[in-house]
């Protein structure tokens, strides 16, 4: 009766010792997976087509559909030269616009019947509402955002918080001495269609200088921070009030 015993407890606890070491080194695998040493720009863990939400907007912004994607940027470079070098007004340009696509619909639509074509089908337009409440509802919950943001930088709690808003407001007032509106908002557009694409193509090289910028600034922050920062005195008066 003692040999069955001995074999069968050797290869019970065989298999139980070749699942846990399978199961282990599964567990092993699953947990370097998401452990990688590589830090991507942002700290983004997901491809560059998920993490811009994926879908077409993702396709137009990343080149992947390049006929819509070329169209936008033919059509903004278009309209930011009518602007810019000719001239052109937001007002004429829109009532041109629609002189011409009313012309050419009107004159369409009457000698479609001397050329035996059918005349054109207007499509019925009708915005979603679904569409517009949650774009009313973005708007509404950035707004919030930013004036907590403000109300929360102007209240004295946080000195850093504070320089660094001034510092960024400083730089954008910079920024806007050397263009007018119009040219900033096409120069965004710009790089909206072409800096993820670009990213998307050389992404391991520009993680590598970014996390090297990254460090570089901390360094220069820590230097800061102990030289200046710390040496700034406290803000007691909004606690103090507070109590009282």
């Amino acid at each position: 009766m003692s040999d069955p015993v001995e074999e069968i407890v050797p290869e019970s606890s065989a298999k139980d010792q070749r699942d846990y070491s399978s199961s282990s080194s599964t567990d092993g695998d699953d947990f370097r997976q998401p452990t990688n040493d590589k830090s991507h720009l942002f700290g983004r863990q997901k491809p560059v087509h998920a993490a811009l939400g994926g879908g077409k907007p993702a396709d137009i912004l990343l080149w992947r559909n390049k006929q819509i994607s070329a169209g936008m940027l033919t059509a903004a470079t278009v309209i930011w030269l009518l602007f810019e070098w000719i001239g052109y007004h937001l007002l004429t340009f829109i009532c041109h616009s629609l002189i011409l696509t009313l012309a050419i619909l009107f004159f369409w639509s009457n000698i479609s019947h001397f050329v035996n074509k059918t005349p054109m089908e207007f499509p019925e337009i009708i915005l979603p509402e679904k569409l517009w409440t949650q774009v009313a509802l973005l708007l509404r919950d950035r707004f919030n955002w930013a004036f907590a943001l403000f109300w929360e930088v102007a209240s004295g709690k946080d000195l850093k918080k504070f320089l660094y808003t001034i510092l960024a407001l400083w730089i954008v007032s910079i920024v806007g001495s050397w263009f007018d509106f119009l040219t900033i908002v096409y120069i965004l557009f710009v790089m909206m269609l072409t800096v993820p694409w670009f990213y998307e193509k050389h992404e391991d090289q520009v993680d590598t200088y970014a996390q090297k910028a990254k460090k570089e600034l901390k360094r220069q922050y820590s230097h800061l921070d102990e030289k200046v920062l710390q040496k700034l005195p406290k803000v007691p008066f909004v606690k103090d009030s507070k109590q009282q």
